[in-house]
């Protein structure tokens, strides 16, 4: 399948996705979410794509939102399943199985900041600016921004964004946990995948495992997400992975994983 709205390409095991509306600031449209949907099954199935990376064109813009035009002809017939196909987009990422890095070079707002927060990690360029605008547009969040923002940063900071209207810095981001890291933006996908890079070097099913605990385990009691914890840790014990892994560190020497 050819791409209108994003490059993609793998690189060292590592999938690189650009989204490439400069003259839009890479607002997300539906073509745009199709697109994207269409890379990650292909990510989740494809063993030879460990991690991935998503990226904006240009200097300016990771994502400046969705598109404004599409967005001005959604009327209530449509608009609750508008919301739910960018929520099975940004699920797909979150339930990739792999990990993703969202390297922010600039403006991430609305669904862009949306997008970045379905992502593993976030690692921003100086320049980056997050917001949730939606509510001077006389609407809401509608790609899971309400409540992803919340579970990162807390009820108080979410709202304080989305009822403000307030752009938050890199270095805010950083200090508020919203960001992993802050990079010069020249250094933005080096140093993206160079963590990337650290993470593949992993066991791939641990690393499932690992992503798969904590995301749906911190959703339950303590008690209920420590008893998944145990049966997912069994699991791990049985496969060739964890064998390889002790064999490696017996003999002081790096572990060949095959992900089984």
């Amino acid at each position: 399948m050819g791409y209108n709205n994003i490059l993609y390409e793998v690189k060292e095991n590592v999938g690189l996705l650009t989204l490439n509306r400069p003259k839009a600031l890479n607002a997300l449209n539906d073509q745009t979410l199709d697109e994207i949907k269409d890379v990650l099954t292909k990510v989740k199935t494809e063993d030879g794509v460990r991690a991935i990376i998503l990226t904006g064109s240009g200097e300016k813009a990771f994502v400046a939102g969705a598109d404004i035009h599409e967005i001005e002809k959604i009327k209530l017939k449509e608009g609750f399943d508008f919301s739910r196909k960018g929520h099975q987009m940004n699920r797909d990422l979150e339930e990739l199985g792999k990990p993703s890095i969202a390297a922010v070079n600039g403006l991430a707002l609305g669904g862009g900041l949306e997008l970045a927060l379905s992502c593993t990690f976030r690692i921003l360029s100086e320049n980056a600016k997050l917001g949730l605008p939606e509510l001077g547009l006389g609407v809401i969040p509608g790609y899971g921004g309400t409540q992803r923002l919340a579970r990162i940063v807390g009820k108080s900071r979410a709202l304080w964004t989305m009822l403000t209207g307030d752009l938050i810095s890199a270095q805010e981001a950083l200090q508020m946990g919203l960001a992993n890291r802050v990079v010069r933006q020249e250094e933005l996908m080096d140093a993206s995948m160079k963590v990337a890079q650290k993470i593949i070097q992993k066991a791939p099913l641990a690393v499932k495992m690992a992503m798969t605990a904590v995301c749906h385990g911190i959703e339950t009691d303590l008690e209920t997400g420590l008893v998944f914890e145990a049966a997912l840790a069994n699991i791990l014990l049985g496969t060739q992975d964890k064998e390889e892994g002790i064999r490696a560190f017996m003999e002081k020497r790096k572990p060949n994983f095959t992900g089984s």
